[in-house]
């Protein structure tokens, strides 16, 4: 059985799509002939956690830890709050942002490059090259953000010459957040000379879109294979809401906030006295301010049910009970490509999946394509009104269904055969 090394930051019990794509691939890997060993942070800052997760990690499966030294830990002192989110990704708007906020994104975008885990590398890289002879390990994988991991797989295949695939999970300098960092020119080259030489570094590449593969192409000519997240297990059995629930499941930042989807339901629930008796918004996860905001705004407050963060576990049966899953994105040029690891649970759960975003957006046409749903562009208006009322007069009507075709391929098992075909390395 070939051996392989997996070197990753987010690992149980952190939270979050990332976690879950590289559990699930060590689940499964033994059963195409590759045996994984997992390499994690000893002492991690982890942004969000899920304990439950713990549970799901295969027996028997060897874990090295590594001491990592993480800024954030410090910069805690000022602000736990701020450090939290800066280190999620979640940037507030600038004219939001505290002169202590602003301090810590230019110190984390021009200080940190290519991110505050880069003291990391150094001890892992010494660490792993004992690893390797030792245990005899055929090839090994990095999969970031963040992408300081990815550093640790280029010295080791500069060193050793070892086989090595890198995993980026989401775009690098091209990202969403990336633009919101205050970087000097100086920095944004040194980020760029970075993300060159990971790609035309490592001897493949995967990635969870076509968009970014396409990105990625213009880089390097290195093999890239698009490898999305997916779902695992059979559905969850559990009761429909008796409501008429709209559920978001996850994140639901300001960025994303569908003010468009706020005021066809404030008509909605004006015109129509059934729907305005029925309608439930269900937001299971961190909501952002200016999403609040916006609801109370337009007069929706009493349909809310704000759950807050609740375990992977908890988070299927959610979304099995509800009547329509939201499926949001912001709408901009950056994020046609973000496929949220979301949607293939949502798959899963065969209700009706509402999608909204950027005009393009690969994540809305996955929903079309496997007829899982409906996708709108923010200006949609009048279009997403009247599929809201033909779904509500079809619940009305106790036949709200979801007929998705094809969704077989995103299960992790199949999923996890792609990457060990890749990692024959013919």
């Amino acid at each position: 059985m070939k051996k392989v090394l997996i070197i990753t930051y987010y690992w149980p019990p952190a939270g979050g799509p990332g976690v879950q794509r590289w559990l699930k691939f060590v689940k499964y890997l033994p059963e195409f002939g590759v045996q994984p060993i997992v390499f994690i942070p000893e002492n991690p800052t982890y942004p969000i956690q899920d304990n439950s997760l713990l549970e799901e990690i295969p027996e028997g499966i060897q874990i090295i830890k590594q001491r990592i030294f993480e800024p954030y830990a410090l910069s805690s002192f000022l602000s736990k709050k701020k450090t939290k989110r800066i280190s999620s990704g979640i940037i507030q708007k600038h004219k939001k942002q505290s002169i202590l906020e602003r301090i810590m994104l230019w110190v984390r975008g021009n200080l940190f490059i290519p991110d505050a885990r880069k003291y990391w590398v150094k001890p892992s890289v010494k660490t792993i090259s004992k690893l390797l002879l030792d245990e005899k390990i055929d090839s090994i994988i990095t999969t970031g953000p963040p992408h300081s991991v990815h550093l640790i797989g280029h010295e080791l295949k500069r060193k050793l010459g070892i086989k090595w695939l890198a995993d980026l999970r989401d775009p690098w300098t091209s990202i969403g957040y990336h633009k919101q960092l205050k970087l000097s020119a100086a920095s944004s080259k040194k980020h760029k000379i970075l993300e060159s030489t990971v790609l035309n570094g490592a001897d493949a590449i995967t990635v969870t879109s076509e968009i970014t593969k396409q990105e990625f192409e213009k880089i390097t000519d290195r093999p890239i294979k698009v490898i999305t997240n997916g779902f695992d297990g059979n559905r969850v059995s559990t009761k429909l809401d008796a409501k008429f629930a709209l559920s978001h499941i996850g994140s639901l930042l300001t960025d994303r906030n569908p003010i468009v989807l706020w005021e066809v339901l404030q008509q909605l629930v004006s015109e129509n006295e059934k729907l305005k008796i029925s309608l439930k918004i269900q937001l299971v996860g961190v909501v952002g301010d200016g999403v609040k905001e916006s609801i109370q705004f337009h007069g929706l407050d009493d349909y809310i049910e704000e759950v807050g963060y609740v375990s992977h576990e908890k988070v299927q049966e959610y979304q099995t009970a509800s009547q329509i899953l939201l499926l949001l994105e912001v709408d901009s040029v950056e994020t046609q490509g973000i496929i949220p690891g979301k949607l293939f649970e949502y798959f899963r759960a065969r209700r009706p999946i509402l999608a909204i975003g950027p005009e393009q957006w690969e994540g809305g046409k996955l929903v079309e394509k496997h007829e899982a749903g409906q996708y709108f562009r923010p200006d949609d208006k009048e279009a997403l009104k009247q599929q809201i009322s033909h779904w509500f007069n079809n619940f009305e009507n106790g036949a709200l269904h979801c007929n998705s075709k094809g969704i077989e391929q995103y299960h992790r098992r199949e999923l996890t055969k792609q990457l060990a075909n890749l990692l024959s390395w013919e």
